[in-house]
């Protein structure tokens, strides 16, 4: 991908994280891109996911179509 993943990106966590470091990860968004790390291993590689990727795997969930 072209976009550069930017060297200090704003990460955040689910609105359904509890804190309390259970199985979490941390997402940030740049222009084109959604980046995913392990919140417990952030030092870790994570994945870059297209945007409009993220937004149809988003999308799925919120709408109950993902098998599990």
């Amino acid at each position: 991908m072209s976009d550069p993943i930017p060297t200090a990106p704003h990460w955040f966590t689910s609105s359904y994280s509890n804190g309390s470091g259970g199985e979490c990860v941390e997402c940030a968004h740049t222009p084109t891109t959604t980046l995913v790390r392990d919140s417990k291993r952030p030092s870790l590689p994570g994945l870059v996911v297209a945007a409009e990727s993220w937004k149809a795997f988003i999308d799925g969930v919120a709408a109950n179509r993902l098998a599990a």
